[in-house]
């Protein structure tokens, strides 16, 4: 179990009860998702789906989608909460779907907590299993220069749009939307919309 896994494990029910549901989501996020979504074709993948709302929602949707997370106390959660909805113990770094075999992935904010020398461990694996033309959502904290900070559970990084841009487009992917948002007593926000290159 790597550290990461073990700080979320030991607050996994907290995480869900504050942020775990469909309520919790910003307006502004869950129009850019769900409008991402009802343009995917093929399977999808919520990668680093936490307590699975985002999995459950996108679903309900009509979305053929199923969620991994690391932390076996989420995919718990998650299974009990959203039954009829697939959910994994997997890793975004090793994911187990064949080579182009999905049309879109969701990372919201699942790789917060790689640092730079190890962003493209996730960011290729997501290449891998997406199909020319697949898309990824990537959902970050925005900064003007990437740097590590405290986080609530475990130390994450920040990134600047223009370094995490650099970054997918080193992956294999072409950034086809760029968003931010930021407000009183929330840290900024950023989202990449992506599309996989052909090779």
């Amino acid at each position: 179990m790597t550290e990461v896994t073990t700080a979320y494990t030991r607050r996994a029910q907290e995480y869900a009860d504050l942020l775990g549901s469909m309520d919790a989501v910003h307006p502004s996020d869950r129009a850019l998702i769900e409008t991402w979504a009802d343009g995917i074709d093929g399977r999808a993948l919520d990668a680093g789906c936490g307590p699975g709302h985002w999995t459950a929602h996108l679903a309900s949707r009509g979305i053929e989608i199923r969620g991994i997370d690391l932390v076996p106390s989420f995919i718990s959660h998650a299974r009990v909460t959203h039954p009829g909805v697939r959910f994994d113990v997997g890793s975004i770094e090793q994911i187990d779907e064949p080579d182009a075999s999905l049309g879109g992935i969701l990372s919201w904010y699942s790789t917060i907590h790689h640092e730079p020398a190890r962003i493209s461990l996730p960011l290729d694996e997501f290449a891998r299993v997406l199909r020319a033309g697949g898309t990824l959502v990537l959902g970050y904290f925005d900064a003007p220069s990437t740097e590590s900070f405290d986080h609530a559970v475990i130390g994450a990084y920040r990134w600047s749009a223009q370094e995490l841009t650099d970054a997918v487009t080193e992956a294999g992917f072409d950034v086809v939307e760029a968003h931010r948002r930021s407000g009183p007593g929330h840290r900024p926000h950023g989202a990449l919309v992506c599309e996989r290159r052909a090779s």
